[in-house]
């Protein structure tokens, strides 16, 4: 296999980033149907969803040229889907909608649908039957998978980076 196809495969296997996929999707549904055409919001939303997922992308094509800039990206794609988590949260506290607490029967039900479900179209179908508080939770279950996901992913890159040279610094 030449390089340029396996640069252009290496993160598609990733759990990392098939989630990010399934979290640009569903936010990108949750936007459209949720927020309002001309809130600044809706395009913060979905490009910081975006934004999450190409630099994973970005990240690991560049991993096979310079480790440091994988993980510099890898950090601008946690960074990302931070931003992303706390607009979710601010959307539901300004509506004074529910978060789900961390121990609810709801948390632990997605948590075990976004351990076993990598394909977006089985989240995005069962958003389409859900309301905007639902949907938000589902987003920010997601999310925080996705953040121990990239949290996990850098600190083994670190750990590699170490072995192998080691930073600048």
């Amino acid at each position: 296999m030449d390089i340029t196809r396996q640069s252009n495969n290496i993160y598609r296997n990733l759990i990392a980033y098939r989630k990010a996929v399934v979290i640009y999707e569903l936010t990108y549904h949750f936007c459209e149907r949720f927020i309002a055409i001309g809130d600044r919001t809706k395009d913060q939303m979905i490009q910081a969803a975006r934004s999450g997922k190409q630099n994973i992308v970005e990240g690991k094509a560049a991993s096979l040229t310079s480790a440091e800039t994988h993980l510099k990206l890898l950090g601008v794609a946690r960074s990302s889907f931070q931003e992303l988590l706390e607009d979710y949260i601010d959307y539901l506290r300004t509506r004074k909608l529910r978060l789900w607490e961390s121990d609810s029967k709801e948390v632990d039900a997605m948590r075990n649908l976004g351990l076993t479900h990598k394909d977006s179209n089985f989240f995005l179908e069962l958003a389409e039957t859900r309301n905007d508080e639902v949907v938000a939770n589902m987003a920010i279950v997601l999310l925080y998978q996705e953040d121990v996901l990239l949290r996990k992913h850098i600190e083994k890159q670190i750990g590699r980076f170490v072995d192998e040279g080691g930073f600048r610094e």
